[in-house]
């Protein structure tokens, strides 16, 4: 079963995607890391050089490969990844609130181009999207990564 945890910067994408790797005894690929690596840059300085379209191009390009060996954690703003993650994954969104965003992110502005902007306003977008692409939402709130992976398993598989 492919696993693809989805949600805004901040969700914790990244850090559940870990632990349920680990807890599950899986490998785990994030797209990011994976993209950066693939470019040979950070996220930033892929923005930076090929502006957010490009970056979104590469991201694209690397989930369909992915995804065909593997699940990926990814934002979804590509409609064709979107499609792609419902159909070929267990899509989970990790569902997180304003206030719960704007705390886990402060100070991360530096590694985070889409926080120069207004990161609300794109939230309010991509809800959208988040929502009818996900199989599960989770709501993140006032939970630790590990009562994540606990409703993740208990909920989900």
């Amino acid at each position: 079963m492919l696993i693809s945890l989805t949600g805004f910067m901040g969700s914790g994408k990244s850090t559940v995607g870990a632990l349920l790797a680990d807890a599950l005894g899986c490998p785990l690929l994030e797209l990011d890391a994976l993209l950066a690596a693939k470019a040979g840059r950070s996220i930033p300085e892929i923005f930076a050089a090929d502006g957010e379209a490009g970056f979104r191009r590469q991201e694209a390009t690397l989930l369909r490969q992915t995804v065909e060996r593997y699940s990926a954690s990814t934002a979804l703003e590509n409609p064709a990844s979107a499609r792609l993650i419902r159909e070929k994954t267990l899509c989970i969104y990790l569902q997180a609130s304003v206030d719960t965003l704007r705390e886990r992110l402060s100070g991360t502005e530096d590694a985070r181009p889409l926080l120069a902007g207004d990161w609300e306003a794109l939230l309010q977008l991509r809800l959208p999207t988040y929502e009818k692409t996900a199989h599960v939402t989770l709501d993140t709130d006032g939970l630790s990564p590990e009562q994540i992976i606990d409703e993740i398993i208990i909920d989900c598989l």
